[in-house]
């Protein structure tokens, strides 16, 4: 009884430090860094607005292509 207790938890840890590497991971590499994403999806509601901030976003992209970037 004690030997499955003890199997249990030592794979529960093992599982623990896996998910928090690669919860380390993610950080280190900015997978969860969206922040303009985020905070900005309230400003486009309509169409135009969705439009026009694709329209943005694609000159943001040529410009960063052509070394020059906008502030913000």
């Amino acid at each position: 009884m004690n030997a499955i207790i003890a199997l249990m938890l030592g794979v529960s840890i093992l599982l623990a430090f896996i998910a928090l590497g690669a919860l380390i991971w993610g950080i280190k590499t900015r997978q969860f860094e969206d922040y303009e994403k985020f905070l900005a999806g309230t400003k486009y509601d309509s169409e135009d607005s969705l439009n026009d901030a694709y329209k943005m976003e694609q000159r943001r992209k040529q410009a960063s292509k052509k070394g020059y970037m906008p502030p913000d």
